[in-house]
């Protein structure tokens, strides 16, 4: 897409030593231009994972239960 080529040459015009742009150097170059976007990626990031980590974990009591029924 559009942003994407711009995104890519931007970080390629900033940090690149040669032609390839990698997403480290994305999120490196978004961290210094766009902190406020990258906190609420990661915000989300960690609420997702600790949602999931319930969900396993809910999941996991699930089984130990039925499989203490069937003993």
């Amino acid at each position: 897409s559009e942003l994407q080529n711009w995104v890519i040459n931007y970080v390629g015009n900033k940090l690149a030593t040669d032609e390839n742009v990698t997403v480290e150097m994305i999120v490196e170059i978004f961290a210094v231009e766009f902190p406020e976007f990258l906190m609420a990626v990661a915000e989300e990031n960690f609420f997702r994972g600790y949602e999931q980590a319930l969900n396993d974990l809910n999941h996991a009591r699930l089984m130990e239960e039925e499989n203490e029924g069937q003993d």
